[in-house]
């Protein structure tokens, strides 16, 4: 029986190639997400020990906004103290925050949240000209106040050399330094696509700290000292809020936080290639079941000359697995090449990854290989089952055994009743909004299983309703083709789920995307008054210099900042705003319930009508508040208004605010202009700012855009995982044309043989492609579209203005796709069949 399986692999080797094309596909996504995985893992946790190589202990010091603490961080005392300490070698005093770089256009030189800006230290007593950290290529490090150093991939976008004149934003105006060196880093920031711009420290201490404070501290140890003894020594040292670890277990928590992020990425990606193969599943089986099919004498002549039903489906097994196995070997070698492509993709895009070998881990090599020979073996499980009931002497009377009533009534039952339960969890989480989403989970994969099992009893009627339509337009080929998608609804099932599933997916996500993207476009529309919105590239905080100099710009009509506050409201900590009275509503639609925005003028606030709800609060109550600075006052409500997602739930007036902060946090500044929004007041408005790189000027569209890029980014990124599923789906259809070309060779050659030419032979096999896929695609649509709906009814509470947006368009592209699809996977199958000898199809058997 081993050498019969062989045989019979070898023997039907080209109609087993789409099966091997399929596993191989799945295998290599698997085998490529886990070595891909492993090896971004391995390089950012070597590049991460390796920068803690020489620390023994570190000090990190948190922001402490408590109390109205002006100076924070490590002072030069207690370096000096930590300095002094028996056994240590060094103790480096680090300080950084935002810095962003301007290219020659005076655009930002990176992303913004990866820009970054640190302290050159050079020795411990500045007598050592070098900075561990850093490793110079040209020049040196800033040795005064008007200098900065550049690492290599920013002075090489911004074209600067040594001399040059570099504008460089902070968290302030800009200003121009004077680039006295430039030089390399295993910083992760800047192998993030990332810049950093080093400082002299009293300068970098005074941008983001305080004079002679440090954020950070990096101790090395002398030769023989414990690090777990430093760290004792270090301790009481430190004041309140510093947190001390030796430079092993920061090591570690680096390692496990890169682990965390690297797990979920890998789990994200294994589960698109969970799909993948959950669709060659359906191509693989319906290469068996058509090659059992074909081979029903051969068997059950193997079974009369005395094989058991056990030999016959360890047979049919058994060249499943020489199959898995084959397409395993393979797809693990592409898999390899796909974790190197990835990564130079990831390059490709500014994502820089730290160097490092390709990993390929046993579990890897186990995984990529048990995937490919258990998904193929489970899939020819049923085909050999089937194989194994064949009797000797019915199998000898007829080449194709047809399904019995009985087995028909069972699996469409089963399926009717996996469908219903399905819809009924489906329809169960819609109800339950939020808390739903688990359950339409289940039911979307029980109603996928049930649509599948149900897909053949589907196909007859589905079908005939374009049946009279191509054969009108094609006359006898329409016909046929027609004829020939139904005569054996299990296949033309088999072949359709496999592109059903993608297309489940993919109108899901395309229903739900366009959707919050219609959403959200009206949210920005209905809200948002004014013409220019201004906030940081890095997502912090603007300075208090532009609110200045965006209020003495000419034209501008109105303009309030959102100056971010935290109150205690009875008891309970809200996220309030600072706001300029008066303008407020003027560039944001604040629609007030109850009293009147006027009263945030007198020192009242305005609360949204839902957080005053839930905390019992009136206009005219005055409640009692107490600061992020520990002052106590009682605010009265002057008005509550409609929530708005611009808006915090509280608002009072910026002044207020800023007696409070020391340094206030604005996190935007909204500005109308007179006109609206223009080149020409864009222009100014900018040119006041100093052209400043780091900060963001949006007008309403350019809002509308960053949303619905992200929104559109994430499709885009979804659709491009699923498109190794369709992949497989296609050659699906082309497996199943190809293998029924060759069962049908004698009823072709009839047909050749009483004048049906070559061209319509073609017609019909490629129009059997395009209902079969249209098929599929109906289904898929059909199906996707409630969940998209469903899972929508668990998100539109959070989302003002959800209304479900059928994309109609993207439909048309779909089906257009589908039908695409159907001719090019029967131009293979078109062309072979058009080519057979009418005689010798004739006598064929």
């Amino acid at each position: 029986m081993l050498r019969t399986a062989l045989r019979n692999v070898l023997a039907h080797k080209a109609r087993l190639l789409m099966t091997v094309l399929a596993v191989m596909l799945g295998v290599a996504f698997v085998s490529g997400t886990l070595v891909f995985t492993d090896t971004l893992s391995h390089a950012f946790r070597n590049q991460s020990a390796k920068s803690y190589d020489n620390v023994a202990v570190a000090v990190t010091t948190y922001p402490d906004r408590e109390n109205g603490k002006k100076e924070q961080g490590i002072d030069a005392r207690t370096l000096e103290k930590i300095r002094g300490v028996d056994g240590v070698a060094s103790a480096t005093g680090r300080v950084s925050g935002f810095a962003g770089v301007a290219d020659p256009d005076g655009k930002l030189i990176g992303n913004g949240w990866s820009n970054t800006g640190a302290n050159f230290a050079p020795g411990d007593d500045g007598r050592n000209p070098k900075d561990p950290a850093y490793d110079f290529t040209d020049g040196a490090g800033p040795a005064k106040a008007g200098e900065v150093a550049l690492d290599r991939a920013t002075a090489d976008k911004g074209e600067y050399k040594t001399g040059d004149t570099v504008r460089v934003a902070t968290n302030g105006p800009v200003r121009e330094y004077t680039l006295s060196g430039v030089f390399t880093t295993e910083d992760g920031q800047v192998n993030a696509g990332g810049s950093l711009v080093l400082f002299d420290t009293p300068v970098a201490q005074k941008l983001y700290l305080a004079p002679g404070h440090f954020k950070d501290v990096t101790v090395t140890a002398a030769a023989g000292a414990s690090e777990q003894r430093l760290l004792d020594a270090v301790k009481p040292l430190l004041p309140e809020g510093a947190e001390a670890q030796t430079g092993k277990e920061l090591a570690d928590d680096q390692a496990e936080m890169i682990e965390e992020s690297m797990s979920a990425l890998n789990q994200v990606l294994l589960a698109f290639a969970a799909i993948a193969l959950f669709v060659g599943i359906f191509l693989i089986s319906n290469t068996f079941t058509m090659l059992v099919a074909q081979r029903t004498k051969e068997l059950a002549l193997m079974r009369a000359v005395g094989a058991s039903r056990r030999q016959v489906k360890r047979s049919v097994l058994l060249e499943a697995l020489v199959v898995g196995a084959l397409a395993s070997v393979v797809g693990f070698v592409l898999g390899l090449g796909l974790a190197t492509g990835l990564r130079s993709a990831m390059s490709a895009f500014g994502a820089k990854t730290p160097a490092g070998p390709l990993i390929v881990s046993p579990t890897a090599v186990a995984a990529a290989f048990a995937v490919g020979v258990l998904v193929t073996m489970l899939a020819a499980w049923l085909p050999a089952r089937r194989a194994a009931k064949i009797p000797p002497v019915a199998a000898m009377s007829s080449v194709h055994a047809a399904p019995t009533t009985k087995s028909l009534v069972v699996r469409n039952s089963i399926g009717g009743a996996i469908t219903l339960l399905g819809a009924a969890g489906i329809l169960g989480g819609a109800a339950a909004g939020k808390d739903g989403r688990m359950l339409i989970g289940a039911g979307a994969f029980l109603a996928l299983i049930g649509v599948i099992v149900l897909i053949p009893l589907l196909s007859r009627p589905v079908i005939a309703l374009v049946r009279p339509l191509i054969g009108k337009l094609f006359g006898v080929s329409g016909t046929l083709a027609g004829q020939n998608a139904v005569r054996n609804p299990r296949r033309t099932g088999a072949t359709a789920s496999a592109l059903a599933i993608g297309l489940t997916l993919v109108t899901g996500l395309s229903v739900l995307g366009v959707t919050m993207g219609r959403a959200v476009d009206k949210m920005t529309t209905d809200n948002i008054k004014a013409d220019y919105m201004f906030s940081m590239a890095n997502g912090g905080s603007l300075d208090a210099s532009a609110l200045s100099a965006l209020e003495k710009t000419s034209g501008v009509s109105a303009l309030s900042p959102q100056t971010a506050a935290d109150l205690e409201l009875k008891g309970t900590w809200a996220a309030a705003s600072g706001v300029a009275p008066g303008d407020i509503e003027r560039v944001i639609n604040v629609t007030p319930v109850s009293g009147s925005l006027d009263s945030l003028a007198k020192g009242a606030i305005a609360v949204a009508d839902e957080t005053a709800k839930n905390s019992g609060l009136r206009v005219g109550d005055s409640v009692p508040v107490e600061f992020a600075d520990g002052e106590k006052a009682e605010l009265t409500v002057g008005a509550t208004y409609e929530g708005n997602e611009f808006l915090s739930p509280v608002l009072l007036d910026q002044e207020i605010v800023a007696e409070h902060e020391a340094k206030p946090y604005i996190r935007e500044i909204w500005v109308k202009t007179d006109g609206g929004a223009s080149a020409a007041n864009e222009k100014a408005l900018v040119e006041a700012l100093g052209q400043n790189p780091a900060i963001n000027v949006m007008d309403q569209q350019d809002i509308r855009n960053q949303f619905g890029g992200m929104i559109n980014t994430m499709l885009n990124i979804m659709y491009g995982l699923l498109g190794m599923a369709l992949l497989i789906a296609v050659l699906g259809v082309i497996n199943t044309l190809a293998m029924s070309v060759f069962e049908r060779q004698q009823e072709i050659g009839m047909l050749r043989a009483i004048g049906l030419d070559r061209g319509k032979v073609k017609t019909m096999i490629r129009l059997e492609a395009v209902v079969i896929s249209l098929f599929g695609a109906v289904i898929g649509i059909g199906l996707g579209t409630f969940l998209g709906w469903a899972i929508g009814q668990t998100v539109k509470d959070s989302v003002p203005g959800y209304a479900l947006v059928l994309p109609w368009d993207r439909f048309g592209v779909f089906l257009l796709l589908a039908a695409v699809v159907g001719v090019l996977a029967a131009m293979w199958p078109a062309r072979s069949a058009a080519r057979l000898n009418m005689l010798a199809a004739i006598k064929t058997e």
